[in-house]
């Protein structure tokens, strides 16, 4: 019996699994991660569980895409190639897999050719098999993907991504597959990508074999959520009928949204007679016994909500958001609209713009419009950026029905058919000039950046920098395990922390006193393994001054018509488009804020000259901070 290794050609992988009778099994400990952890399970973690994963012989063990490549760096600072180095020294056969977004690669938004074939390459030097999506299902949009991972010899997993409604049909789906096909040939697998785990058992199991019955060597993967709690009879029906390969998650750390226990799984389909193809079931024991003692230091970033959610067949929010909509929610202060949100705004939305695919950036856009209508109280009267390409078509055409006309006024004003005229439809975006952004990492770094740096800066510039930055003082924090990493209150002075890394080596760390120097910064003194170390940080002032009433929509607007620009709404400030002294015109881009995941553009509603400019890159603003000063022309 040949096990699927590393380093193996799509046309080996595709013959050992015709050759062998069973089915094959993803460990998707990414996904997990995402849906139930908030993608906060540390590297230290990940490390300790290696050896198992080793021995259980998954087909592939999925570790890195989505959206953990952001929170690698953003939340549990480490760099997401050293993660897959690390990994693949203790894990040399297993395939690594990804998620990839298509044209959104691992951020948010579509970015250039250059810069999603650089991505490609550089993380196929480490990853196997690429599963790459787009919520639009729209073909061209994942072109540049395929074509890269098939020129580096990976194995390509291309989408369809699974919804439910009277236009989800199997039809619809199978010409799709065939739309697939007629660019990246046969030798692929086919990724049936249930990512909220819609539907019912009986309608996967149509499906799978609908398209079975169209094309009768293709390997199925299937992929779903346990979010209703009925996704072990999902996957059953998909093996039933034909699927290949399934996806599920170690069982101590499986939650409610995230994929189901491999253990409960194959117990199911060895009942049905179906074996999992070269598992070893004592493996998959021991690594959740491994996993077990390090749920407790994650407990922070379980749902707030507990139990399956059944009422995912209404919402439709897939499994990675629905840990994160909750967190918005409560740093936001509006989990008790949760309900409202989720059962009554959210399907509505989700009808009126086309009943796509509600995953990444797609949900995000349907989510933030949810609660921006919710919170707002006005329908379609607060739009995202994200919103307004959506309904200009800028991620691709909508692959049933337009939005009504309504909502393109509500969007655009009664200007909105000539918008739509001129500006609709995909845009072609020119490649960048890379060099010219890697001498601009240096000059922030002050150094000449890696390959690996310019890929992961060119997706998430600013969080990058910082990251960068905070790797250079402070070194690399993955030895440290989540009791330390992510315990909460602090630490006392002459308090002493053992822990073990994930080597097994022991380290000791003893704290130190503080001492506040004259410029107001803080010295904090720690003996890390007998050695004294220093770290100076800058104080941190909350509470001393007194908060600034917070503007209303109608007075930031007001405001904007006499040159003052000011912050519309809580974000973070992603891009600085003028220079002070510049002219600027009605309409042109001032700068780029981000909240919830999605990027709104701050427009000139006057012409004039740039006068100060106020926000910086990062910075984080209320409502009604003070962005940008323009003097508007007279007359």
């Amino acid at each position: 019996m040949e096990r699927i290794v590393t380093g193996m050609s799509i046309t080996e992988v595709l013959e050992t699994m015709r050759g062998n009778e069973g089915y094959y099994v993803t460990n998707t400990a990414r996904d997990l991660s995402q849906s139930d952890f908030k993608n906060r399970i540390l590297l230290h973690t990940e490390l300790l569980a290696a050896p198992a994963r080793e021995k259980a012989n998954y087909f592939s063990l999925e570790i890195t895409g989505g959206a953990s490549v952001h929170v690698d760096i953003l939340r549990k600072q480490v760099d997401p190639f050293l993660k897959l180095e690390l990994l693949r020294d203790k894990m040399p056969n297993t395939m690594f897999q990804t998620l990839c977004r298509g044209v959104n690669l691992f951020g948010y938004r579509p970015y250039p050719q250059n810069v999603i074939r650089l991505t490609v390459r550089e993380f196929a030097k480490y990853v196997d098999v690429w599963r790459v999506f787009d919520f639009m299902n729209h073909i061209p949009n994942m072109l540049a993907v395929f074509e890269e991972v098939q020129k580096a010899g990976k194995i390509l997993e291309p989408c369809i991504c699974f919804s439910t409604g009277p236009e989800h049909t199997d039809d619809f789906y199978v010409n799709k597959v065939g739309e697939i096909l007629d660019v990246t040939g046969d030798e692929i697998l086919l990724c049936i990508k249930n990512h909220g785990g819609l539907g019912t058992p009986k309608r996967i199991g149509q499906l799978v074999a609908a398209i079975k019955d169209r094309y009768p060597d293709i390997v199925i993967h299937y992929h779903g959520h346990n979010t209703d709690g009925n996704d072990v009879g999902r996957i059953s029906a998909a093996v039933r009928n034909g699927a290949k390969v399934i996806d599920a998650a170690d069982h101590s750390f499986t939650g409610y949204y995230g994929p189901p226990p491999i253990l409960s799984v194959i117990h199911d389909l060895r009942e049905e007679g179906f074996e999992p193809v070269g598992l070893d079931d004592s493996a998959i024991i021991e690594t959740s016994e491994i996993l077990r003692n390090e749920r407790e230091h994650y407990e922070y970033f379980e749902s707030q909500f507990k139990g399956f959610s059944p009422t995912v067949q209404i919402h439709k929010l897939p499994g990675g958001a629905m840990g994160s909509s909750f967190e918005q929610a409560v740093k936001g202060d509006f989990l008790d609209k949760m309900p409202e949100i989720l059962h009554d705004e959210l399907p509505k939305v989700q009808k009126e713009l086309g009943n796509y695919w509600s995953v990444t950036p797609g949900s995000q856009i349907l989510w933030t419009t949810a609660v921006n209508n919710v919170l707002g109280g006005d329908r379609y009267g607060n739009p995202t950026g994200d919103l307004k390409n959506l309904l200009l078509g800028k991620y691709g055409p909508f692959p049933f029905y337009q939005p009504p006309d309504w909502i393109y006024e509500k969007v655009f004003g009664p200007d909105w058919k000539k918008i739509l005229e001129e500006e609709g439809g995909l845009d072609d975006i020119e490649d960048i000039d890379i060099e010219k952004e890697r001498a601009g990492l240096a000059k922030r770094l002050g150094y000449e950046p890696t390959e690996q740096q310019l890929v992961t800066y060119l997706q998430h510039p600013n969080d990058a920098v910082e990251f960068f930055k905070f790797e250079e003082k402070f070194g690399k924090v993955y030895v440290l395990p989540p009791s330390i990493f992510l315990r909460r209150g602090g630490f006392k002075l002459g308090e002493t922390l053992q822990f073990k890394d994930h080597n097994g080596k022991e380290h000791v760390i003893e704290i130190g006193p503080k001492q506040k120097s004259e410029d107001g910064e803080w010295k904090v003194y720690l003996n890390v393994d007998h050695h004294e170390r220093e770290y100076s940080f800058k104080e941190v002032v909350q509470g001393s001054v007194a908060q600034e009433a917070q503007l209303s929509k109608e007075e930031v607007e007001d405001l904007a018509r006499v040159g003052d620009v000011r912050a519309p709404f809580k974000a973070n400030v992603c891009e600085i488009s003028v220079e002070a002294g510049q002219e600027v015109r009605i309409g042109d881009r001032l700068a780029m804020v981000e909240a919830m995941k999605m990027q709104t553009p701050v427009d000139s509603v006057v012409n004039g000259k740039i006068e100060k400019i106020f926000a910086e890159l990062g910075q984080a603003l209320k409502v009604g901070d003070k962005m940008i000063k323009i003097k508007v022309d007279e007359g």
